[in-house]
């Protein structure tokens, strides 16, 4: 594979390792908030990272990382995926799968042969607004409900998570998100950040205010919800 990022070490994306995250390239979603422009619309300028060279690195920090963060742009779209994840596992290492939802064949297939050991999903609003969200009306909302009800199961350990932004996300679209995933483990509220290489623009974040409504909101369906 070829990867379009390395962050050599994370204490926060990979709950109870420390890690490194990987970046793959392209997306088949165009969230006007997603701040990784370089990796969804304009992959000819993202950085080329082949795949020896991240397994070097990873040889080399054996015993400093415990896990590996895989993140996007959409990995699942990559189907040399699995072989990477193979060999990252052979080292010794946990792996973090981030994804859309999109795709839950995929999703199900890497689970079911045991190859990931936690799973973040992005929930991009109510159902109801999710082609204006994902920036596309080719998003199939069924296959988001597979992945949802997928993790819902437990079979690995997950979280759900919301980008908010002030023009797209109401309190009750989280009310809606929740009770889609009553009963989840984790749900995480992430406000909107200019990162200055956004897909899109014209975004801004929630108030503080809201933030904690939409937070006090979720709490009434899920396990646990915090804002981040």
């Amino acid at each position: 594979m070829i990867f379009g990022g390395l962050q050599k070490l994370t204490l926060l994306d990979f709950p109870g390792a420390v890690a490194c995250i990987v970046f793959t390239r392209g997306c088949n979603f165009l969230c006007p908030f997603c701040h990784n422009a370089l990796l969804v619309n304009r992959t000819g300028e993202a950085q080329e990272i082949d795949e020896e060279e991240i397994i070097s690195f990873l040889n080399k920090r054996k015993g400093v990382l415990e896990g590996v963060v895989i993140t996007g742009g959409e990995p699942l779209l990559h189907h040399e995926l699995e072989n990477f994840i193979v060999r990252v596992r052979e080292i010794g290492y946990k792996v973090k799968l981030d994804t859309n939802g999109s795709l839950p064949d995929r999703l199900k297939d890497l689970v079911s042969k045991g190859l990931l050991d936690y799973v973040a999903m992005d929930i991009k609003n109510s159902f109801e607004k999710y082609p204006c969200t994902a920036g596309t009306d080719r998003v199939n909302v069924q296959d988001i409900e597979e992945s949802i009800d997928f993790l819902l199961t437990g079979t690995v350990p997950y979280e759900f998570r919301t980008t908010l932004t002030a023009e797209l996300h109401t309190p009750q679209d989280i009310v809606s998100i929740a009770r889609r995933i009553e009963g989840a483990e984790r749900y995480f509220l992430q406000n909107f950040k200019d990162s200055g290489d956004l897909v899109g623009s014209g975004n801004s974040p929630v108030s503080d205010e809201i933030l904690e409504e939409m937070c006090n909101l979720a709490k009434k369906y899920v396990k646990y919800c915090e804002k981040r």
